[in-house]
């Protein structure tokens, strides 16, 4: 019988195991960070696309709820809708920067070399720039922000307005907290059997972070590009209409690519420290014989 790490993942109808979810991790880590650039940048600007998709279904559906449904409650269905987006990264296959912190246990395992597991993750990491920011516009084009008489476009000027106006450290905690969940739906997924049992690991811990307003970089990619452009480029009732807050005059392109950097880097310890790194300490460092 192959009793081989790979050959455990597709025996039986259960879920994996933690300990089994680690080595699947771990193999799987170092084959994303091998991947051929080609592959790795077209998958990278689906994954953007897809958390861009996510965000505008969330967005839409926030439209029009201030004042009739209670935060908690409007942020939780947001939560839920965005999770469209992880589904298809998780389902559809995509390489998504934030889950890919988790390459840290196969960095740890010693399959992988930093220098392949940072050069992973900046081509994956500028393919998702390219493809959320390249769905924002599509959005924006498209007019899908004037729905509801414009209702989507005042919901995506104030949720660009505050992201960017967030300080350094707020912001970087925020995405710490954001890609530990974002993270635990992808560890969880990897010890899902069926399509089914994916789209629920993906649901409670996306719809959670949302929900929690954490911050996750690839979403903003999304997010702040729309409401720069309907900033700029939207007819002047559109932004009245809005009543955008005092900050809004901070809404421009280098305070956005500013805004990345704490997002970023929290998310980059979130994922790979808090997560990654905990369960690499726990299943796959080395232990001394007894």
């Amino acid at each position: 019988m192959d009793d081989t790490p790979s050959a455990t993942w597709t025996r039986g109808i259960d879920a994996l195991l933690p300990g089994e979810i680690a080595r699947k991790a771990e193999t799987i880590g170092a084959q994303k960070a091998r991947m051929d650039s080609a592959s790795l940048i077209v998958l990278a600007i689906l994954a953007g696309a897809f958390i861009g998709l996510g965000a505008m279904f969330a967005t839409t559906v926030l439209a029009g709820a201030e004042g009739v449904l209670p935060f908690g409650v409007s942020r939780l269905i947001a939560g839920a809708v965005f999770c469209l987006g992880l589904i298809l990264v998780v389902v559809g296959g995509a390489e998504l920067f934030t889950g890919n912190t988790l390459m840290v246990m196969a960095l740890g395992a010693g399959k992988v070399r930093l220098g392949e597991v940072l050069r992973a993750w900046l081509i994956v990491y500028f393919g998702n720039f390219i493809g959320a920011a390249g769905t924002a516009l599509l959005v924006f084009l498209a007019g899908q922000h004037l729905s509801g008489d414009g209702a989507a476009a005042s919901v995506a000027l104030k949720l660009a307005t505050s992201k960017i106006a967030l300080p350094f450290e707020r912001a970087f905690f925020l995405g710490v907290l954001c890609n530990v969940l974002v993270c635990l739906a992808v560890w969880l997924s990897l010890g899902a059997r069926m399509t089914s049992d994916k789209i629920l690991a993906v649901l409670f811990p996306i719809s959670a972070f949302v929900a929690a307003g954490f911050e996750h970089s690839v979403a903003n990619m999304y997010l702040i590009p729309l409401g720069l452009m309907i900033h700029e480029w939207a007819p002047e009732g559109l932004l009245q209409a809005a009543r955008l807050p005092a900050s809004a005059h901070q809404l421009n392109w280098p305070g956005f690519l500013w805004s990345l950097v704490p997002v970023t880097l929290g998310n980059m310890i979130g994922g790979g420290v808090l997560v990654g790194g905990v369960y690499w300490f726990i299943y796959l460092r080395p232990r001394r014989e007894r």
